[in-house]
């Protein structure tokens, strides 16, 4: 992936521990929530999973992590030993860590402030025994407050992929995620719009549920590059609701 904006920012960036080596580092992002972002992240893990690379994603949304239940690792919790934590892997060999991965009770509130929320997340890149990775995926929350500040801060970001939908607001929200990225200057690979269209699985006619796409007038004027448009679309719905994600085939999120 070629990344499009600045050079990477200044700040003191934390450290994988010595039984981690991560190639890079790209971070999930959208400016509100509801755009489906975290099926993306999931999507460009599987994508990149398929052609041979070795993916990892880290599920920072602490009080909202979704991850380990679209690829069906709610039934364990991760271990632990003197080296660090050790991730749960997904069918396919993707390694994941998630708060999820580490509630005795599943269903149970993070009631966290948000500096805990923050440290806790850094520690999921600092003490987890990832072990080689081409690409840790990090899921950010929605939004431009502490945890994804703290992501673009400490966290040696390669670069984000911004998440959006084909609603009226979307070039607002766009631009704040992306101007944030360019504030700390973390180099953004692109624009996904999700929910673009719904296929008619009969006639296969297109319809803009949403709104007609406005997405290649926003990355034109942002000069960001458009990574994939995609569909709403019912059987992707049902594969994150089984667990069962990795059986998608119809997207692929990263060009060549």
């Amino acid at each position: 992936m070629e990344s499009q904006g600045a050079k990477p920012n200044a700040f003191e960036k934390a450290k994988t521990n010595e039984y981690s080596k991560i190639k890079k580092v790209v971070g999930i992002m959208s400016g509100k929530g509801g755009v489906g972002k975290s099926s993306v992240t999931a999507l460009t893990a599987i994508t990149l999973n398929k052609k041979g690379f070795r993916v990892g994603i880290l599920d920072a949304d602490i009080t909202g992590p979704s991850i380990p239940k679209i690829f069906g690792l709610n039934s364990e919790k991760a271990a632990a030993d003197d080296k660090g934590i050790y991730p749960e892997i997904t069918a396919t060999g993707i390694k994941v860590m998630s708060i999820n991965l580490l509630l005795d009770k599943k269903d149970h509130p993070v009631v966290w402030r948000g500096p805990i929320v923050s440290n806790t997340v850094k520690q999921f890149f600092t003490d987890v025994v990832w072990g080689e990775l081409d690409y840790l995926l990090i899921d950010l929350p929605p939004g431009t407050g502490d945890v994804p500040l703290t992501i673009m801060q400490s966290i040696p970001l390669n670069g984000i992929i911004t998440v959006s939908s084909p609603q009226d607001l979307v070039k607002l929200i766009v631009t704040k995620s992306v101007n944030m990225a360019k504030m700390l200057k973390v180099p953004i690979f692109g624009i996904v719009e999700n929910m673009s269209y719904f296929e008619c699985p009969h006639c296969h006619e297109r319809v803009n549920i949403f709104g007609e796409s406005r997405i290649e007038e926003v990355a034109e004027e942002m000069k960001l590059k458009v990574l994939a448009k995609m569909p709403v679309d019912p059987e992707l719905a049902q594969l994150c609701d089984a667990g069962k994600v990795e059986e998608y085939e119809k997207v692929e999120i990263l060009p060549d």
